[in-house]
């Protein structure tokens, strides 16, 4: 797909697909694998949960796998989304990027250990795996994107 470029009173014309439309898609590319990287490693922790904890079936947070991976899908794409915002507007998305993760790991976390234990069937260990489940996400999305992403020098 091509853009028209007018300059000054010359009549438009057709220019090359620019570079920014391939970092674009590069970007989208790790955009994509940080969220699938993210689901399957909450995945895989909610079945060693299970082996470790033995999930309660009244507790419905951990009734199934779905759930958490809904809800890290949901969260992995809003920070996929967050980031290339900041790559794009900001002059230190890395260290802004740190800050917004780190205000919003701890606030994601409260209601695990206020609310979640006063839910039919929790336990300590089921509210363990949950709060770890925020650490593994926040560690693979932090980490590819900040990693995988880095912002370009010129600005």
């Amino acid at each position: 797909m091509s853009s028209i470029v007018v300059s000054g009173s010359v009549a438009p014309s057709i220019a090359a697909p620019s570079a920014s439309r391939k970092v674009g898609r590069e970007y989208a590319r790790i955009g994509a694998l940080t969220v699938l990287a993210a689901v399957l490693a909450n995945v895989l922790v909610y079945f060693l949960g299970d082996l470790v904890v033995r999930y309660d079936s009244d507790f419905l947070v951990l009734n199934n796998p779905s759930g958490v991976a809904l809800f890290t899908f949901v969260a992995a794409t809003v920070a996929v989304l967050l980031y290339g915002g900041l790559l794009r507007f900001t002059a230190n998305p890395v260290r802004l990027f740190y800050a917004i993760s780190a205000i919003v790991f701890v606030v994601a976390t409260i209601p695990d250990l206020t609310y979640i234990p006063s839910q039919d069937g929790a336990s300590n260990g089921q509210t363990a795996i949950l709060v770890l489940t925020h650490i593994v996400a926040a560690a693979v999305i932090v980490r590819m994107l900040t990693t995988l992403a880095r912002p370009s020098r010129a600005r």
